[in-house]
């Protein structure tokens, strides 16, 4: 992925924190690119990160195609709608399946995965492989050698 590397130098210009052999591919989005910080080994596909807070992704994580990270939302019990946000985090070996979502103040801890087109609005707990809307636990991730 040749372009890759030209998108890594673009993101640290505009003061992302890119580790050491970091994949994405063209058709990225990143609103804030100075609240991103991506982990070596990391690959990003054609996602959507909305981050109006900090998005952190440790090192060996994969985000999926037309997947969606958002730190935003509005408070609906308030007359203003004002804004809320909360960082996502996504620790090391993290999967997110393509189409799924990931909303503000979530942390996916290692290893998890988010299955395609599924919706985490809470924590996702180690090793844990999670599915719908909102994602639940199906499974144990189980890592072979």
């Amino acid at each position: 992925m040749p372009i890759s590397s030209i998108l890594v130098v673009l993101l640290r210009l505009f003061g992302a924190k890119v580790g050491k052999e970091v994949r994405i591919k063209p058709g990225i989005y990143i609103k804030y690119p100075w609240k991103l910080e991506i982990d070596d080994f990391s690959w990003l596909a054609d996602c959507y990160l909305d981050n109006l807070d900090e998005i952190k992704i440790g090192k060996n994580c994969c985000i999926s195609q037309q997947a969606v990270l958002i730190t935003g939302n509005h408070n609906y019990t308030n007359t203003k709608f004002s804004l809320i946000t909360g960082p996502i985090v996504l620790e090391d070996g993290a999967w997110i399946g393509a189409r799924a979502t990931v909303g503000p103040g979530v942390t996916i801890h290692s290893h998890a995965v988010l299955t395609m087109g599924s919706v985490a609005t809470k924590n996702l707990m180690p090793y844990a492989i999670y599915h719908g809307t909102p994602a639940i636990q199906v499974k144990d991730r189980v890592i072979k050698a």
